[in-house]
């Protein structure tokens, strides 16, 4: 039953404790390494025999999850335009229900050729590995910082130009 609760527990952890990530501006780099250091946790829950260094290594696994969730879900947010949105949530919904089946195909297939334990930690190194070569293939993502990436200042502007404008129009009607 430990298997099911540490991942959750370790985002849980992270949620509890996300005040530090307002402080972090390289989002592509914290998703970059959250990624990988998940394929490593898992690559470790898989080589570990002790069932407390399993929980453990999940644990650490679901701490990751949830710092990639967060930094995607910031760069989501602050390069997305709004007439956008619609269309690429169907893309990342689509991206979220076929991901974990695959793993899933890949995971049964990997475990009736080489067993349970090897399926995990191949798993987890494959993870860590595709990070990598993702890394390498997209240098837009690990140069991404929120405060110079030409769509997110772009994206802030165009915000803040239409609070303004909402402030001057409540403004007028409330002197009217």
């Amino acid at each position: 039953m430990g298997e099911y609760a540490a991942v959750p527990f370790g985002s849980l952890l992270v949620s509890l404790t996300s005040g530090w990530t307002g402080r972090i501006h390289r989002h592509g780099r914290m998703v970059v390494l959250s990624a990988a250091l998940w394929g490593l946790a898992v690559a470790a829950a898989g080589a570990v025999g002790d069932v407390w260094l399993v929980l453990l290594c999940l644990t650490v696994a679901g701490c990751c999850d949830m710092v990639s969730g967060i930094f995607r879900g910031a760069m989501w947010s602050q390069t997305i335009p709004d007439e956008l949105r619609g269309r690429l949530a169907g893309i990342e919904l689509l991206s979220y229900s076929v991901g974990p089946t695959v793993g899933q195909v890949r995971a049964g297939g990997a475990a009736a050729w080489l067993g349970v334990r090897a399926s995990v930690w191949s798993g987890g190194l494959l993870c860590a590995g595709a990070v990598g070569l993702l890394a390498l293939g997209l240098p837009q993502l690990m140069a991404y910082d929120v405060r110079t990436d030409e769509h997110a200042v772009r994206l802030r502007e165009r915000r803040a130009a239409a609070a303004t404008s909402r402030t001057a129009r409540a403004e007028k009607a409330a002197e009217a």
